[in-house]
């Protein structure tokens, strides 16, 4: 809720640098000060949440979780092959150590493979979760700026409206002051 508050807060503060910059004449564009809008998005991006961030470090920890496991694998067929060797001599337990290496790869394998399944899901559902986190903040952004918008809209109307009533030129009263 935090991160939260302090978007609508930056929000906000969009919002009045808005509403306070010097309109330009005729046109109804307003003059917006860069700099601070500029220092406002970059507040935006660091109340990003860390659910967004952690999504990143999640799919980065795959690929050490998978090197990892296919280093293990390695270490225990190395270490298989080792003693397969040192034991050639008697024939039941050359057999013995064949097959306590393929179940020692295979488990290795499926741990390797089982990590990878795990990896995946987490990254898949923090994406998922942060991926749905954007959604609402971005609808929420486009609320507020639809909302700035309609009062710069009413703004401009009024303004209009004034101008209109008074019938006065916008030529003349801009070559006359």
């Amino acid at each position: 809720m935090g991160k939260y508050m302090d978007i609508i807060n930056i929000i906000d503060r969009m919002e009045s640098l808005l509403s306070t910059s010097k309109t330009v004449p005729v046109s109804g564009n307003i003059i917006i000060d860069k700099d601070r809008v500029m220092e406002l998005v970059d507040q935006l991006r660091l109340a990003i949440p860390q659910e967004i961030r952690a999504a990143e470090e999640v799919l980065s920890r795959k690929d050490q979780i998978v090197n990892q496991a296919m280093l293990d694998a390695r270490r225990t067929k190395i270490q298989a092959d080792d003693e397969v060797r040192e034991r050639m001599d008697n024939n039941e337990m050359v057999a013995r150590a064949e097959s306590r290496a393929e179940m020692t790869l295979q488990e290795a394998e499926e741990r390797a493979e089982r990590l990878l399944r795990q990896s995946a899901e987490q990254a898949k559902t923090v994406r998922s979760e942060a991926d749905a986190y954007a959604l609402r903040s971005l609808r929420a952004l486009e609320q507020e700026i639809n909302n700035i918008a309609g009062s710069v809209r009413k703004g401009i109307d009024y303004l209009a409206g004034q101008v209109d009533g008074k019938m006065v030129s916008p030529q003349l009263s801009l070559g006359d002051d």
